[in-house]
């Protein structure tokens, strides 16, 4: 299939002065048309299409459609559906009043070109673009952050399950490919313990005992593994996805203890970010946030927060679970740059800010990162009997400290946190401190007083910042970031944001970029159509709770 469909052109005569006549005041797809243009063209998505072959419908009216699409939550044959049948849409696509369209198969075969070479930032680029074009988002004042958890499409599996359909995967695969070499494998048991779904049957309900039925498919398991490794097997069954993924769940669930198989104990599991979850969508991962555990992704999203303009979504970035928030700052602020949209105040939640991202955002980007930095947790220090490390009075220059009791330091040394950033060790001889007046507010150790300093531009914004973070104008300054939950909230209520539509990381991103378009484009038409913010929902009781 190549690439000779006719773009996005003027609006063909007819459908401009039917379309108007039927909708006077217009329409979200007619208004976004008359205001952006034809936001797409035919040469953004060129690549994705081989230079011979049969003609392809126009991959700009496919990507508009594909963020309408998202805009109302139709389905394929829906959205098909409008395309030939609504006047609104024929305005935006600019076609005749007698075009037929197209079947809806080659919508998702469109999506899957675009997954496939990660193109759905540029379909959630162009309507940015054309955003700016128009004069409804510029780079500079505030811009704010935050992320929710994503739940995969496919069921999450208790430990027991996922094994047990990992391999039963496996042998459905293997069975399809060579038969006659797997029935002479099997054991006769096999049959009854993998041919049905795990949901399917029943196990075990004591715990030693499901610990053994583990343990048995951990056997079975390293069997079939044994036997597609070995010189007999038939050729190119060990690269088959399913044995592949079986490959490495093995070595991640179970383990050779005294030459039998064994489940791992879970201290011995590996961390979340690696950790497999189920055979029918390997990118999924296990996420935790407080009292909230999944399997799935976390989208993080900014959004334009001036009240003299539209909050639009300038950003969308996708990762598994288990990432940190703090892990993927510095790559919203390297996209935002690259769209030229860089805000001069950022604001976020606590699980983006540290000293080391506040210096970083001020050095790098020239962005005033502003949130909650982590305050004293130590339980003597908090009681305020303790000295902490503002007590002590630093020479950066002689590498030297002076304790609250006039002694000096005699020993300044650079190292290594447990998160492998570089801090300073200081140490206080064991003479000055024992029979120091003061030893009880400073150390219960027997030793001398130790104390370990971040690099010192980074030691000095963390204090700064936890004197400012408890100001009046701070909290004010601070208050704005509150507003991104609610575009959380129209993300997972009206546009379905909470659950991913397909398997895989590379797909879910693209669901999620075609989100932020049909929300923006959603947050344009409210814009023009003067309709206002809602407020937050209070019920009556709640309403009548005291100031106090």
């Amino acid at each position: 299939m190549s690439l000779r469909g006719s773009e996005l052109a003027e609006i063909p005569e007819d459908t401009a002065r039917v379309a108007q006549a039927v909708f006077p005041k217009g329409c979200l797809a007619m208004r976004m048309r008359d205001v952006l243009g034809p936001v797409f063209e035919d040469a953004q998505f060129e690549e994705l299409f081989p230079a011979r072959g049969r003609p392809a419908v126009s991959p700009a009216r496919l990507a508009l459609v594909s963020v309408l699409q998202f805009a109302e939550g139709l389905t394929d044959r829906q959205a098909a559906h409008a395309v030939r049948s609504r006047l609104d849409w024929k305005y935006a696509l600019s076609l005749e009043l007698t075009d037929t369209g197209f079947d809806f198969s080659v919508l998702s075969e469109f999506r899957a070109r675009l997954a496939d070479d990660d193109a759905g930032r540029s379909v959630f680029d162009a309507v940015l673009t054309a955003t700016r074009e128009a004069g409804l988002v510029k780079a500079g004042k505030r811009q704010r952050t935050d992320a929710t958890h994503v739940l995969a499409a496919t069921r999450d599996l208790n430990r027991l399950e996922f094994v047990v359909e990992t391999l039963r995967t496996a042998l459905n695969q293997i069975a399809e490919t060579a038969g006659e070499w797997l029935v002479a494998l099997a054991a006769p048991e096999w049959f009854d313990r993998y041919s049905a779904r795990p949901e399917d049957s029943r196990f075990p309900s004591r715990w030693a005992a499901r610990v053994e039925h583990g343990d048995q498919c951990g056997a079975d398991g390293m069997i079939l593994l044994q036997a597609l490794w070995s010189a007999s097997a038939p050729p190119g069954l060990r690269v088959l996805p399913a044995a592949e993924f079986l490959r490495k769940t093995w070595v991640q669930q179970f383990q050779h203890v005294d030459g039998a198989v064994r489940w791992r104990e879970p201290k011995n599991l590996p961390p979340g970010l690696i950790r497999l979850r189920t055979p029918h969508e390997p990118d999924a991962r296990t996420g935790a946030k407080r009292d909230l555990g999944w399997s799935g992704y976390k989208v993080h999203l900014s959004e334009t927060c001036e009240p003299d303009a539209p909050h639009l979504i300038t950003h969308i970035h996708t990762t598994p679970a288990p990432v940190n928030d703090d892990a993927v700052l510095e790559d919203i602020h390297t996209a935002l740059a690259e769209r030229d949209l860089l805000p001069d105040e950022h604001l976020v939640d606590a699980g983006y800010v540290d000293a080391e991202q506040i210096h970083h955002a001020r050095r790098d980007h020239g962005i005033g990162l502003v949130g909650p930095v982590g305050k004293i947790t130590n339980r003597e220090q908090v009681s305020g009997n303790f000295f902490d490390n503002t007590r002590f009075t630093i020479d950066w220059d002689e590498h030297t400290a002076t304790c609250p009791g006039g002694r000096t330091s005699v020993e300044w040394r650079a190292a290594q946190s447990h998160r492998g950033t570089p801090v300073t060790r200081i140490r206080f001889a064991v003479r000055d401190c024992g029979p120091c007046e003061l030893r009880a507010s400073c150390t219960s150790a027997k030793t001398g007083r130790n104390l370990t300093l971040r690099p010192r531009t980074e030691h000095d914004i963390l204090q700064q910042t936890r004197i400012e973070q408890d100001t009046d104008h701070w909290r004010r300054r601070y208050g704005h970031r509150a507003g991104v939950e609610g575009t959380i909230s129209q993300g997972v209520q009206a546009f379905g944001m909470r659950r991913s539509r397909y398997r895989g990381l590379a797909k879910t991103r693209l669901q999620h970029h075609l989100t932020g378009a049909a929300i923006n484009l959603a947050r344009l038409d409210a814009w023009l159509t003067g309709r206002p913010l809602a407020r937050t929902r209070v019920s009556p009781f709640a309403a009548l709770r005291p100031t106090g």
